[in-house]
């Protein structure tokens, strides 16, 4: 959708104003994720009629010219509150008492639209949040991303990951769309997900994620895939998903896509939220266990010798202490009480892996997502066999992402 601009925010777009391309064929269920290391969550506790918590969200306000929105989205508790039972509601009302003015005129409804800028970003991990929406012609509901990276770059430079988007004419069908450069607004990459037997989204809570590694998202309603994106479906497009992103809620009233509330829409309109939670998908702190990869091998501190600047290295799994990793809840990578780093603080091709001293720098932080990839948050590369070798003592390094064996790892919790 076009740009829209906002208080807060100085740059920043709804999704696709159309239903996208058409959906590639239904995936099977999700496998159950293990234990993960949790980087962002809000369960919305607090007293009924609460601010939500300033210190993971801000909150946007203005109107929406570009989009054709109806809504005013006001500050602080007055359309996003806490219901003291564990949620977040945000409420549309067709109301005005701030006199605020719209693109239009005398805006005629208020709302809310929350965001993580500044706060929290994630690249890469599940992205999931349980929500009922609402129900009625005009309503737009969504939960989505945009590239931390918008205010140099623009949208839709900066990449914007749909994750649920649902219009009041479609009760029973959300979307989850990709915008990037050369494909935004209704040429968004994307797909629909309908409920069977003519059910709808707003009886009841549904759990909406995506399941993000390098080069490929999946998105899923209740643990159902129903989509997976990677760069061969941008017909040689840039792919502009593989960096930092962050959070925005928000319950749009009116627009081009949804069209205007009639007579027949309820108000007030409420979407509620449950939880919002990022994740990596194969992590979690807890006891160590091995990293294997290609051969079978695992992944070796040299010599287990704990120095600073150790080599890391695939050898033959043997049970010791030195193929023993625990996938921290800081994203850090542990053994024989140090951290897996780049050497160098590099983000080169071939930058070699060693241990050192846990230090909380980007060199040490890595993304373990459901795909099997080990991704260096800073570099965003992949740990690498080098030259493509399973032999003993092959040293690990990083590499450019590219899918292949020799970046495949499974992490086995102890």
């Amino acid at each position: 959708m076009a740009l829209y601009a906002l208080a807060l925010l100085c740059c920043s777009s709804l999704a696709a104003a159309v239903p996208a391309a058409a959906a590639p064929a239904p995936e099977q269920p999700t496998a159950a994720v293990g234990a993960a290391a949790v980087t962002f969550s809000d369960d919305f506790n607090g007293a009924a009629g609460s601010a939500v918590d300033g210190g993971k969200w801000q909150i946007e306000t203005g109107d929406n010219v570009n989009n054709h929105e109806r809504q005013y989205y006001t500050a602080g508790n007055n359309n996003a509150a806490l219901d003291g039972q564990g949620n977040l509601v945000i409420t549309a009302r067709k109301d005005n008492p701030g006199n605020y003015q719209c693109w239009y005129g005398r805006c005629e409804y208020t709302s809310a639209r929350l965001n993580t800028s500044g706060k929290f970003t994630s690249t890469y991990g599940r992205v999931e949040a349980r929500m009922k929406v609402p129900r009625g012609q005009g309503m737009w509901p969504a939960f989505w991303m945009l590239g931390n990276d918008i205010g140099s770059v623009g949208w839709p430079n900066s990449g914007e990951i749909d994750i649920m988007e649902n219009v009041g004419f479609e009760p029973s069908t959300v979307h989850g769309t990709l915008h990037g450069p050369g494909y935004s607004g209704s040429g968004g990459i994307g797909a629909g997900y309908t409920l069977p037997n003519g059910q709808a989204f707003a009886d009841a809570f549904h759990t909406f994620a995506i399941d993000w590694s390098p080069n490929r998202i999946s998105w899923s309603v209740d643990g159902n895939v129903y989509q997976t994106r990677t760069p061969a479906d941008l017909g040689g497009r840039s792919w502009v998903f593989n960096k930092p992103f962050f959070i925005i809620l928000n319950l749009a009233v009116g627009g081009y896509w949804p069209g205007d509330p009639n007579s027949s829409t309820p108000f007030p309109s409420q979407l509620v939220v449950d939880y919002v939670r990022v994740s990596t998908n194969d992590g979690g702190s807890g006891t160590g266990g091995t990293i294997t990869g290609l051969g079978g091998k695992c992944v070796d501190v040299a010599g287990a010798n704990p120095a600073n600047g150790t080599p890391v290295q695939l050898y033959d799994c043997n049970g010791s202490a030195a193929q023993q990793w625990t996938v921290a809840a800081d994203g850090s990578l542990r053994a024989l009480g140090k951290c897996l780093d780049v050497k160098d603080n590099s983000v080169a091709d071939g930058a070699q892996l060693q241990l050192w001293d846990c230090s909380g720098g980007a060199n040490q932080r890595w993304a373990v997502p459901d795909a099997r990839d080990i991704v260096n948050i800073q570099a965003n590369k992949c740990v690498d066999a080098t030259g493509n070798s399973s032999a003993n003592g092959t040293r690990l390094q990083i590499w450019t992402c590219t899918g292949a064996a020799n970046q495949k790892w499974t992490v086995n919790r102890g």
